[in-house]
């Protein structure tokens, strides 16, 4: 699928723009100036598919931890600050690969024209965040308002003929963000990090973040994606590597098909399919796995699958691309499924 065409931005090594791909983010949930647990969950989230990582800038303190920080991991790091455009001075002379500044809380347009010439001097690209959330108030709330903002802010960038920015414009809403993503992609050039804000635990974020972002990364716009979950930020990666996987933007992610099960059942499948969701977060490769109910169609529905079982009274069937290989004893499916993974 062909990425709609933006002008690219350098972080830390990593392009994010003009090109086919969709860079993956998350952000960490730590106090940013306490660096050991910062940089252990950095690691954590850099070893889960993390391409770049943001960390809250909330005093001093936390900026001029960025340096240390940036020492101990190996992923470009964002710095995202609000209210206080001197803690953005601060991360960028620190190092920070890019700067997230937000439009409706930092409005001093000399200390935003100061920002920019250090960023200019240093490399740094700035995310300009428009969040429909805490817009200027001089605007009436909509996606046209969030489009005016971002407008208003450009302007002081290219006045300055810096252009080393990305967009987005995030809402509680995924239909909101859909529009506002729409009329950011046919407004300006620049490349789009996508997200929905706010969007609640696993179920709920997972849920709004496939319906806008889905959408939004179909019709080709979108150049980095950052999925926002109340909980452990190594679920955002996982989403995110699964909902790219699904809109043929990512390969290197396994893939699990299993039925819902029904009357016809005679094996204990769901504790199966637990284990194997698991165990295929840590396989990086394009494989697709299925595990069954029963052999009545197994093997037919699941024919695409890489790997695949289907359950029975006694013994399992292990097919390959819908052909069927051989019987296992029930006790042995994880592991032959296990084992058959590694082989391919």
């Amino acid at each position: 699928m062909e990425r709609i065409n933006t002008r690219p931005i350098n972080v830390g090594g990593v392009q994010i723009g003009g090109q086919n791909k969709v860079v993956i983010q998350s952000m960490t949930n730590t106090k940013t100036k306490d660096v050991k647990a910062t940089v252990e969950q950095i690691n954590r989230l850099e070893q889960a598919g993390c391409e770049i990582i943001r960390v809250a800038i909330l005093d001093q303190e936390d900026a001029k931890a960025v340096g240390e920080v940036k020492r101990q991991i190996h992923i470009p790091l964002v710095c995202d600050i609000h209210f206080n455009p001197d803690f953005a001075l601060e991360a960028i002379r620190q190092g920070t690969d890019k700067i997230r500044l937000n439009p409706g809380n930092i409005e001093n347009e000399d200390k935003i024209k100061e920002i920019v010439m250090l960023c200019k001097e240093k490399g740094v690209p700035i995310r300009i965040g428009i969040n429909a959330g805490s817009l200027n108030k001089k605007y009436k709330h909509s996606e046209e308002a969030m489009i005016e903002s971002a407008k208003d802010h450009l302007k002081i960038l290219e006045a300055l003929d810096f252009h080393d920015v990305c967009l987005s414009f995030k809402s509680s809403d995924p239909l909101e963000c859909i529009k506002a993503y729409h009329l950011a992609s046919e407004t300006f050039p620049y490349p789009l990090h996508l997200g929905v804000t706010e969007a609640g635990g696993l179920l709920n974020s997972t849920i709004k973040s496939s319906l806008a972002l889905g959408n939004l990364l179909l019709d080709g716009i979108g150049d980095t994606i950052r999925i926002s979950i109340s909980d452990d930020p190594i679920e955002e990666v996982k989403v995110a590597k699964k909902l790219l996987r699904a809109c043929g933007l990512k390969k290197d992610v396994a893939n699990l098909i299993s039925c819902p099960t029904c009357g016809r059942i005679q094996y204990d499948m769901l504790p199966i399919v637990k284990e194997m969701e698991t165990y295929l977060e840590t396989v990086d490769k394009d494989i697709t796995v299925a595990i069954m109910g029963c052999p009545v169609n197994g093997p037919q529905e699941a024919s695409r699958a890489d790997i695949g079982v289907a359950g029975g009274k006694d013994a399992a069937i292990l097919f390959k691309k819908g052909q069927i290989v051989s019987s296992i004893p029930q006790r042995d499916i994880i592991k032959v499924l296990k084992e058959e993974i590694e082989k391919y």
